[in-house]
């Protein structure tokens, strides 16, 4: 995706809108830590007793997931003195020996019919103490959400926050077909990139996915009858609907704390403009009455705000206004171009997109002090979405000639890639947190 002459708003939506970058359909992610914190937590995740008798090492996902955090050093298998069970005695000094902080253990039993038994504990190795423990009974196919589970359990119980390993991702990819055609797919993933399902193929683009806060639907814009509209479309049933098709541009959906309304960018008055709509009435009110470009929204957790994209001085940067309407306030005074803003969980921070000399980076603006942070030093990124706990962002960005994924911590201590074997991804979205199992 080239991002090289953004000039004015105007140019930068058009480029926006069309450009979409290219891989093949079923393409596998793999994570790469670029950065981890100086010293993470030691914690020694132990092979689950049984774990033969499961089609899932759950083990093997728990310290995958803690690793690709960057927040834990998760010591080698291969080092421990004992392999104990959910049900043995902990031997401290063991642990100690090693410099675990902490150490997890757990049974799997198959109890037939699809059907399995999960025992997971916890332990303080300094402390000599258990820190807590579950039991899960399901089927083979929720084996690997329970071992996200455990992850989440372990991160909160380690690092005071909760974890979001048991979320999802959604994501856009192409396929060249040669002589100028494409195919489009939208795909959800769990966080960790398993479990990939296509969403929606389309021959014409597919764009700006966002999910709903209690992570059934999707909103997304596709091109399919050759021009943007936008479509909600329910995850689990597949079914799908029409609720934005008004005349010209109709672009970035954006979904209301509580799920009742839709935000987006519309020209159906004859320039792009921000407007609110409830999803069921689908009758929108227009926000926002500019002579430049309003675009890309984004809604304040409580609610009582919306960020947009303009380029009313002059090139494009982020405002705020009163999700009722009202006057906007300019927010952005750093970098020549700020743009595709959203709020952390919190709402005590924003991220965009910022250019500099160097590049298109991901940056935060923190509402509480006003400071202004860039977080990576990739040249080419996009398509910032906070995780659900506010410790990761999930972003677009180029390497090697090629389109990825990438994460960076809120703090930009902790950088990963998640990278496609072949082609290029783009258009990420960090879904709310799952609800049960």
């Amino acid at each position: 995706m080239k991002m090289t002459t953004h000039i004015n708003l105007s140019k930068w939506l058009g480029g926006w809108l069309l450009m979409l970058v290219l891989v093949p359909a079923q393409a596998v992610l793999t994570i790469e830590i670029n950065r981890g914190v100086d010293a993470g937590i030691a914690v020694a995740i132990v092979p689950f007793q049984g774990n033969a008798a499961a089609p899932q090492d759950l083990a093997a996902i728990v310290n995958a997931d803690l690793t690709r955090s960057g927040r834990f050093e998760t010591l080698p298998k291969e080092n421990f003195l004992s392999m104990p069970g959910a049900n043995s005695v902990i031997s401290y000094k063991d642990w100690r020996l090693l410099k675990a902080e902490a150490v997890a253990v757990g049974d799997i039993k198959a109890l037939g019919g699809d059907r399995y038994q999960i025992d997971f504990k916890l332990y303080d190795v300094l402390r000599q103490t258990q820190l807590g423990g579950y039991r899960y009974t399901v089927s083979s196919a929720k084996l690997r959400r329970v071992a996200h589970k455990i992850s989440d359990y372990i991160y909160e119980k380690l690092t005071g926050r909760k974890g979001a390993f048991d979320t999802r991702i959604a994501y856009v990819t192409a396929h060249r077909l040669g002589k100028g055609k494409s195919t489009y797919q939208l795909w959800v993933a769990d966080s960790d990139a398993y479990n990939a399902k296509n969403i929606l193929t389309s021959k014409e683009p597919i764009m700006s996915p966002a999910w709903s806060p209690d992570g059934r639907k999707l909103a997304y814009v596709s091109f399919e009858k050759k021009r943007s509209m936008i479509y909600v479309q329910n995850l689990s049933s597949g079914n799908r609907e029409l609720v934005a098709k008004f005349r010209g541009l109709n672009s970035a959906p954006a979904w209301s704390p509580d799920g009742s309304q839709l935000a987006f960018s519309s020209s159906k008055d004859g320039n792009p403009e921000i407007y609110v709509m409830s999803v069921s009435a689908k009758q929108p009110r227009r926000l926002t009455r500019h002579r430049s470009i309003d675009t890309e929204p984004a809604w304040s957790p409580d609610g009582r705000s919306l960020v947009f994209t303009s380029d009313r001085a002059g090139r494009p940067q982020i405002y705020k206004m009163p999700a009722s309407g009202g006057g906007a306030r300019r927010l952005t005074f750093e970098g020549k171009y700020n743009a595709r803003a959203s709020y952390a969980p919190d709402g005590t921070k924003i991220v965009m997109v910022t250019q500099n000399d160097s590049g298109f980076h991901i940056a935060t603006l923190d509402q509480r002090t006003g400071r202004f942070k860039v977080l990576t030093g990739t040249r080419l990124d996009e398509s910032p979405s906070f995780a659900p706990n506010g410790d990761m962002i999930l972003y677009a960005t180029e390497k090697g000639g090629r389109g990825v994924m990438a994460a960076v911590s809120a703090d930009g201590k902790v950088q990963q890639t998640l990278r496609v074997q072949s082609g290029d991804v783009r258009e990420p979205a960090w879904s709310p947190f799952n609800r049960g199992l």
